[in-house]
């Protein structure tokens, strides 16, 4: 059976959210929400709706009458990677079909087909994974979230010395990523890859230098050489995207001074 509902029903649908905890399926079910949808956020530790991607436990009883399913799933342990996001679609799209869902949502990263890092070749699988699906599908590629740098920065400064490889990155604000995916999910299945990105592009030392002037953490900033592949890939820019289809309007200094602020973005 396949109704589809998601393509004929734009307002008002019934979507489900893998890894709904996480950073940006919490903004994307709170933007969905905003949007008169009824989300159902699906996750090992979801009050609700508890799924476990590694082995599919709850998922049939989770996507029952869903139009649309985002996958915003993510593996802490490079490890598990594969397994979470390679072997968790499979698990995910196969329940979907089942379902009848008409619209799969995949969240992904900007070049993580270019980049020869284990994390980023199962994203990379991911997306191979989704496309060659029967379910109709649309990827979203996004650059990395201001918010990760910060707590990236945050968690190696608490040594007062940052070692900062060179890298061209083109950061962007979590919520202008989740209402670019919630745009998707109404927009319907495009059976192809929407870009979003930051509004700029800078070298990761120089962003590591804005971070510490605003929001005064004592930390050295230490230039580190990442040799081989990965380094050339990040150094000639393969993070970036200059046919985004999407770019962002907030700058990384400006969302970091709002969240210094409110006492967000300080790391303490």
């Amino acid at each position: 059976m396949s109704h589809s509902r998601g393509l004929c029903r734009p307002e008002g649908m019934r979507i489900a959210i893998a890894g709904g905890t996480g950073m940006l399926g919490r903004q994307t079910a709170e933007e969905l929400r905003g949007r008169g949808h009824d989300v159902r956020v699906l996750s090992r530790h979801a009050p609700e709706y508890r799924v476990d991607l590694t082995t599919g436990d709850g998922l049939a009883e989770a996507l029952e009458g869903c139009d649309a399913v985002v996958d915003a799933s993510n593996s802490r342990s490079p490890k598990q990677a594969e397994q979470i996001l390679v072997e968790g679609s499979r698990r995910l799209l196969a329940a979907e079909e089942s379902a009848g869902v008409g619209h799969h949502v995949c969240v992904s990263i900007v070049g993580c087909d270019q980049l020869p890092f284990g994390y980023y070749r199962s994203k990379a699988e991911q997306e191979r994974v989704v496309e060659s699906a029967r379910v109709p599908w649309t990827v979203v590629r996004a650059t990395q979230f201001h918010e990760l740098l910060a707590m990236g920065f945050a968690a190696v400064g608490r040594t007062r010395v940052l070692p900062v490889p060179r890298a061209r990155l083109q950061t962007v604000a979590c919520a202008e990523v989740a209402r670019v995916v919630a745009d998707v999910v109404e927009g319907g299945p495009r059976r192809g890859r929407v870009e979003v990105t930051g509004p700029e592009t800078a070298d990761l030392r120089v962003l590591a230098r804005r971070w510490r002037a605003i929001t005064g953490r004592k930390a050295l900033v230490v230039p580190l050489a990442l040799p081989g592949a990965l380094g050339r890939a990040l150094r000639s820019g393969v993070a970036t995207s200059d046919r985004a289809d999407v770019r962002g309007t907030v700058r990384f200094d400006d969302w970091l001074r709002a969240q210094t602020t409110t006492g967000k973005g300080n790391g303490r």
